[in-house]
């Protein structure tokens, strides 16, 4: 019963048991046969020859004879706050540079190479991120043209404001990294921590956050593998107990049939046009910038449809796999600003663009709402490129050129690439030194 980590549990084929040994000898790890498997229906127990349990095994196992809890739960107070918010009395900024700068060093935002880099991340040499990034970590199959793609997201922030779209979107988000990294989508794994299930609005944030992603799975054929649920995860305060934000963090598996199909995620060329896949909205919902520049804590989940979603991934493996794009990175925290300066950094290009003079600027540049991919193409790709979408019936926007380093909004200078790059790449290890 100890659920101590680093264990798997493996049924062999009769016969070839010197075989698997053989793989844990070459890894230096430790495999023992602990048993054999029966026709009894029984699970059997024993401790030097003698029997010390005996169970049948369709008692312990859901849809059999296992127990079931239907366990009370209620949607929490803090629910009447996010239902009051109103973008309306969210003011703009005056000064969108400073505002831009602000959320580029935050710990969730900022680079974290300062953390990554003290480990080794040429093992083997099969990992293709090693030169290019990708929006998933992506490691090929050696001997194969195949290659894997892995990813781990949630927003805890988008869950806690609203449990069912906040999973759906965990699960979503997994997916399109997976997709614009050229790869499908096969199976999850999960870690689930939640506060104590008996506080009856924890259990309310359980129940709703299993149904969403589950949802989600079912959409994108996506089995949940495999996980663990960790409760009881919370802070005892003098007055109060503190659960933490509702984190069903999603760990997905992805397959790149062949590697000519790996995307990256950055900038290629200086001239390139750059494109905004899927409809920007006058959306600032628990984005970082209405979290941390405005310190407004309750709003909804930002937009998402799960059928936009779908409609996106298809779009995107179709672009990838006739060639049409030079590069592909989804919208995610901190929204289509941080995304830009993302495919900017790896090879110090910029980008000049126009806003959508139909939505609040805040909104355009750093909204959160989801199902939004930025992509680049090579300018005599252009029609092609917008004849595929036209035919797919997808919202798109050319959003402007990437420059040599210069970036511009509107037509208002943002400075260059290295002050920004400077700015996201040391943020993590100043904030460690003060």
């Amino acid at each position: 019963l100890s659920e101590s980590q680093e264990r798997m549990l493996i049924v062999c084929k009769k016969g070839r048991e010197a075989d698997l040994k053989s793989v844990f000898d070459k890894w230096d790890l430790n495999c023992q046969q602990i048993g054999v498997v029966t026709d009894t229906g029984i699970l059997e127990f024993t401790k030097n020859g003698q029997v010390v349990a005996s169970i049948p095994s369709e008692s312990l196992v859901l849809g059999g004879g296992a127990p079931v809890y239907d366990r009370s739960f209620k949607e929490p107070a803090y629910l009447k706050k996010i239902r009051a918010y109103s973008i309306e009395d969210i003011p703009e900024p005056r000064n969108t540079r400073s505002v831009a700068e602000a959320l580029v060093k935050l710990p969730s935002i900022a680079s974290k190479k300062w953390i990554y880099s003290q480990y080794d991340s040429m093992v083997r040499t099969n990992s293709m991120n090693t030169i290019e990034p990708s929006d998933a970590a992506t490691i090929r199959i050696k001997g194969t043209d195949k290659s894997l793609c892995v990813t781990t997201d949630c927003n805890s922030a988008y869950v806690f404001a609203d449990p069912y779209t906040g999973a759906m979107i965990a699960v979503s988000e997994a997916a399109r990294n997976i997709v614009c990294s050229g790869g499908q989508p096969l199976a999850i794994t999960n870690c689930l921590n939640f506060g104590n299930p008996y506080n009856e609005e924890v259990y309310w944030q359980f129940v709703q956050a299993i149904k969403g992603m589950g949802e989600a799975c079912r959409t994108f054929n996506t089995p949940v593998t495999g996980g663990n649920v960790s409760f009881y995860n919370q802070t005892v305060l003098p007055e109060s107990v503190e659960p933490v934000y509702p984190t069903p963090t999603i760990g997905m598996l992805g397959l790149i049939e062949d590697r000519e199909h790996f995307m990256t995620m950055q900038f290629k060329s200086a001239g390139d046009s750059i494109y905004l896949i899927g409809e920007p909205r006058d959306d600032i919902s628990q984005s970082q910038y209405l979290r941390h520049i405005h310190g407004v804590e309750f709003s909804p989940a930002p937009h998402f449809d799960i059928r936009e979603e779908v409609e996106l991934h298809k779009v995107i493996t179709k672009l990838i796999r006739s060639r049409g794009i030079n590069s592909a990175h989804d919208i995610s925290e901190g929204g289509l600003f941080v995304c830009l300066l993302e495919k900017s950094f790896h090879h110090v290009l910029g980008f000049d663009i126009k806003s959508d003079l139909l939505l609040r600027f805040d909104a355009f540049m750093f909204g959160e709402s989801q199902s939004r991919v930025v992509v680049t193409c090579s300018p005599d790709k252009n029609q092609d490129f917008e004849n595929l979408l036209d035919d797919e019936n997808i919202k798109y926007s050319k959003l402007g050129t990437v420059t040599e380093g210069q970036l511009s909004i509107d037509q208002n200078s943002f400075g260059h690439i290295v002050e920004w790059k400077a700015l996201y790449d040391g943020a993590i290890s100043k904030y460690f030194e003060n």
